[in-house]
């Protein structure tokens, strides 16, 4: 496993039909950061990915990589 790629948002977001666009005013955030999340470029802290699971309603662990 590639360890930069250590979360799925992206992946979770293709799976609820929702954009990157959505998820950014969901949350407040400019789609940069958004961009940046997805991409793996940057990673969001554990209270900002709580937010992200409860906006895409699903568990915390479907939004991160196990560790290997």
């Amino acid at each position: 496993m590639d360890s930069k790629h250590l979360n799925r948002i992206k992946v979770v977001l293709a799976e609820k039909e929702k954009t990157n666009k959505w998820l950014a005013e969901q949350l407040g955030k400019d789609q940069a950061t958004i961009s940046k999340w997805v991409t793996n470029t940057t990673q969001p802290n554990l209270e900002m990915l709580l937010q992200i699971a409860k906006v895409l309603e699903v568990n915390v662990n479907e939004l991160v990589r196990p560790l290997e």
